[in-house]
This record gives C-alpha cells, sequence and structure tokens, in this order.
C-alpha cells in the first residue's frame, strides 16, 4: 500500500483529501479552515523547511508527496521537490494551466508588489484578489485610492479600504453584481487558473477594465505533473 502525504490547502488538493483513506496524511499550512469530514489524517502547520519535511517523510514512512498547493506556493513546492530528492520519494504536483489573456482583455503584467502599486497608482477603486497579502499595506493605500480586499478570512478594514470574507466559486452573475456596487476601475489577481475564481476576468473584459495580473512563480521539476484532479486521482488508484 502506497502512503500519500498531501500538500494542500486548495480546493483541488480538498477534492483528492477525500478520496484518500485513514492511512494517508493531508497537510494543511493552518491559513484557511481546517476540514473536519475526512477519513485520511489531517496535519496542521510548517514541517521547517525542506530538511524538516525529508525527515517527517521519512519518520512516517511517507511513499509518494502530492504536491497541490497553490500555484504562487513557490517555497512549498520547492521544498517538496528538494525534500522528495533527499528521501528518493516520488513527487506528484498537480499544476492546473494558467489563465491566458483573450483578444479584448487588457492585463498589466507585474512580478512583485512594489511594481504592482507603481501600476495601480493611476486607479482609484481596485478590487484585490490576491488573498491575504494586501493586509499587510493596508497603512499604506494612496490617498485618492478605496481599496476593495477579497480574501478567505474576516479582517478588519480601515477608512479606505473594505474586506470581503468569501469562497469561490463565485457566479459571473454574483461578480457582475458586485463590480456594479463597487464601481471597480482595476483588478488585481494572481494568474491562478481554474474555474472558481474565473468569472472577475469575464466582467472585466465585458466592461474593458484593466487587470493587474501578477505572474505566476518559476516552480521545480518534479516525477509527475498533472493539470487536473481527476486525472492525479486515476493515476494514484492504478498505484493501489
Amino acid at each position: 500500500m502506497t502512503r500519500v502525504l498531501l500538500l494542500g490547502g486548495t480546493g483541488d488538493a480538498l477534492k483528492i483529501a477525500r478520496r484518500l483513506g485513514a492511512e494517508h496524511v493531508y497537510s494543511l499550512a493552518g491559513l484557511g479552515k481546517v476540514p473536519d469530514d475526512l477519513s485520511c489524517a489531517v496535519r496542521v502547520g510548517g514541517f521547517g523547511g525542506s530538511a524538516g519535511l525529508a525527515r517527517y517523510i521519512e519518520d512516517e514512512r511517507i511513499d509518494l508527496v502530492i504536491d497541490a498547493t497553490h500555484p504562487y506556493a513557490a517555497q512549498i513546492s520547492a521544498n517538496a521537490a528538494a525534500a522528495c530528492r533527499d528521501t528518493q520519494v516520488p513527487c506528484w504536483a498537480l499544476r492546473r494551466d494558467a489563465w491566458r489573456p483573450q483578444a479584448d482583455d487588457d492585463w498589466r503584467m507585474v512580478d512583485d508588489w512594489y511594481s504592482l502599486v507603481q501600476v495601480l497608482e493611476s486607479f482609484v477603486r481596485p478590487l484585490f484578489t490576491l488573498g491575504r497579502e494586501p493586509l499587510a499595506h493596508l497603512d499604506e493605500i494612496a490617498a485618492h485610492q478605496f481599496w476593495t480586499v477579497r480574501c478567505l478570512d474576516p479582517y478588519p478594514g480601515n477608512a479606505r479600504a473594505r474586506i470581503l470574507a468569501a469562497r469561490g466559486p463565485f457566479t459571473l452573475a454574483g461578480e457582475r453584481e458586485l463590480f456594479d456596487a463597487e464601481g471597480f476601475d482595476v483588478v488585481v489577481s494572481k494568474n491562478s487558473g481554474g474555474s472558481a475564481t474565473e468569472a472577475k476576468l469575464e466582467v472585466a473584459r465585458e466592461r474593458r477594465l484593466p487587470v493587474i495580473m501578477l505572474r505566476r512563480p518559476d516552480l521545480p521539476v518534479v516525477d509527475r505533473e498533472f493539470d487536473a484532479a481527476s486525472e492525479l486521482l486515476a493515476a494514484l488508484d492504478n498505484l493501489r
């Protein structure tokens, strides 16, 4: 029997975790809601870098590591690949396809927070869909701007920021209603891929709104890559 360590925190990872039995482990960083309805074991918290993860793999006799973390969790992915090399345990990764701009899209590509803020300077009412990162910068909001920050968990805003605690999937109708109510003039996004949060890009396209898009980080080479949870699960079934 192959014992799996699943590194998760995404909706796709949870789909995989729901198919794992009691001998397997689902690992979460602890930033979001911890599921309480899984058959597999759930581990919350970091490992202490690649060396700590390698020790865990050896101590727990893990036979396969599955990296189903967010495409922007580059450090976790790097640690997983390194730990698997050190322990000679296979590493699989679920890496969904990135979104690609369409003919009517106006994407402004950036590599980091500093360049993002520079591009954002000419706008007034941005919608941030970067997760928690903007929360660390709420005291830096320019006087002419009002931010709406959508992330998973509640967080206090301030006079120039509203925090929306919401979890996808988001519908096209719901996104249109939000854009109507808030009057956004730009969307700030990670290129997460998938359908759960793609509707915001369609609304931006309809309204000719720019999208400031944070480029994906480079991710390490692994033994096998999958672009859909269903494909990974089928491969996992073949191991049993």
